[in-house]
């Protein structure tokens, strides 16, 4: 088995000029001794490190008020994150005009892969992390995940390992560094560093944290609620082809040629694509506006929840937390509790043997610029469960079983934050009868123009950046 706990090898850096996207794909073709001992790893992890998370009302989540005057529930500190409301307005999609609770957190997360060449073969630190809202509570996440407060000990607990790499410069040498969104319904404005440091020396081991290859993360992203979101946000903003060996005019060979390809095989040119895309965010009209949360409409606060009386969309809970093995070992927080699974999908088509995927603009409150690229369908399919509700637009393609299943994993949103948050990431395929003409919020574009998008802040929604991440997941070598 390739991964390794507890190294102290010197790491074989490889030739001084070799390609990041060649070391890259060497990791990614490497499996390990496969995603079995690695989920026992997972689970010792747990089993070693006992935790309890209870559901509270809000008169027991010590640290937490609602606002005298707004009624926004706040931490006592003024740190960590709020609930407050958010009224909205946009002609997008014929026009819409609603009140919600909204998730502010000023805060600049960190979420950080340290890598490092062992046996000449990349390999990323992996921690088996606990978060409150997860499901199985400790999933595969990036070496630190942490928040300003967190790692400025807001909190008053101890300080996030690693986490030395990512903010004090000369550690490390940068691999990725850029600026992202989170989910723009239930954050206003919420923004991550998606960051990839490579190191040269030894690093110490830790109990909690794994080396592992593209390949091996890859190989557990076909296995539900392991990989956590922010590890797959972090992944899709590495500059990695796809490998289509042995595939020649299959599925695997028109994925490859797709993260891979120039724009002479795309449909439309990266420019065109950038092109279409600022038209689409000139297009729509978008106004938010912070009000106090006890004034959103339609909404009902009892003593242990916020939620919408149909019993759609979501609702803001309370819950008690302990945990062995974070920086803190008690604490309370409020959680968002989608009411429904979450669905995210591509539909893609083969075109002059070029896998293309059909992206869509998506407008959602929270967004910094109105309009990020999203998945073909985002949505909860159960939102659109009653007579003569519209229904997202290739959403009924999606689930009808009329197009080539190639993906169908549900995976968690971030646990943090997000309670039981589980999403269905499917990537279908239709065949070449299927129009290349599409309406005006959609394109069709390359993965190799989708990570060019990635490489840019606030060009590609979270939902898109996980999908293209588990894409890689499909390919024989992986």
């Amino acid at each position: 088995m390739s991964v390794h706990v507890a190294v102290s090898l010197r790491p074989d850096r490889g030739s001084p000029g070799a390609d990041l996207a060649d070391r890259l794909a060497l990791s990614a073709r490497r499996r390990g001794g496969g995603p079995d001992l690695l989920v026992e790893w997972m689970a010792a992890c747990r089993e070693r490190s006992p935790f309890e998370v209870a559901r509270v009302p809000f008169d027991r989540l010590d640290g937490w008020r609602f606002a005298r005057r707004s009624g926004d529930l706040v931490h006592r500190s003024g740190r960590f994150f709020s609930v407050q409301g958010v009224d909205v307005q946009t002609d997008y999609g014929g026009g819409a005009e609603w009140s919600q609770p909204i998730i502010d957190q000023p805060d600049r997360s960190i979420l950080g892969i340290l890598a490092r060449e062992i046996d000449g073969v990349l390999h990323f630190l992996m921690q088996a992390k606990m978060e409150p809202g997860n499901v199985g509570t400790v999933q595969l996440s990036p070496t630190v995940q942490a928040t300003t407060s967190n790692y400025q000990r807001a909190h008053n607990g101890g300080v996030a390992p690693y986490l030395e790499y990512f903010t004090e410069p000369g550690r490390a040498r940068v691999m990725v560094d850029v600026l992202q969104s989170e989910q723009g319904s239930w954050f206003r404005g919420k923004r991550n560093r998606n960051v990839v440091m490579e190191v040269d020396g030894d690093v110490v081991p830790h109990e909690d944290f794994v080396w592992m290859t593209l390949g091996e993360l890859y190989a557990l992203l076909r296995r539900p609620n392991v990989v956590n979101m922010d590890a797959r946000t972090v992944l899709s903003c590495l500059p990695l082809p796809a490998d289509g060996a042995g595939d020649a005019g299959g599925f695997c060979a028109a994925l490859g040629r797709s993260t891979s390809t120039s724009d002479d095989r795309a449909l439309w040119s990266s420019l065109e694509v950038g092109s279409w895309l600022t038209g689409r965010k000139a297009a729509y009209a978008l106004t938010t506006r912070q009000v106090p949360l006890r004034s959103v409409r339609g909404w009902t606060r009892t003593a242990g929840e916020i939620h919408h009386p149909s019993g759609r969309f979501f609702r803001i809970i309370g819950v008690d937390v302990r945990a062995t093995n974070r920086e803190v070992r008690h604490w309370c927080q409020p959680l968002l509790e989608p009411c429904g699974q979450g669905l995210v999908a591509f539909v893609v088509r083969r075109i002059e043997g070029v896998l293309h995927v059909l992206a869509r603009a998506d407008v959602r409150p929270g967004y910094r610029d109105v309009v990020e690229l999203g998945p073909t369908v985002q949505c909860t399919p159960g939102n659109f469960a009653a007579a003569g509700e519209r229904r997202p637009a290739f959403l009924d393609l999606v689930l009808s079983g009329g197009a080539a299943v190639r993906y169908d994993v549900l995976q968690s949103e971030e646990g943090g934050r997000f309670h039981r948050a589980v999403t269905r990431h499917m990537v279908v395929e239709v065949d070449g009868d299927f129009p290349l003409e599409t309406p005006g919020d959609f394109a069709w574009v390359t993965l190799a123009q989708l990570k060019r998008l990635i490489g840019s802040s606030y060009q590609v929604n979270i939902e898109a950046r996980s999908l293209v991440t588990c894409v890689h997941a499909l390919t024989g070598a992986a």
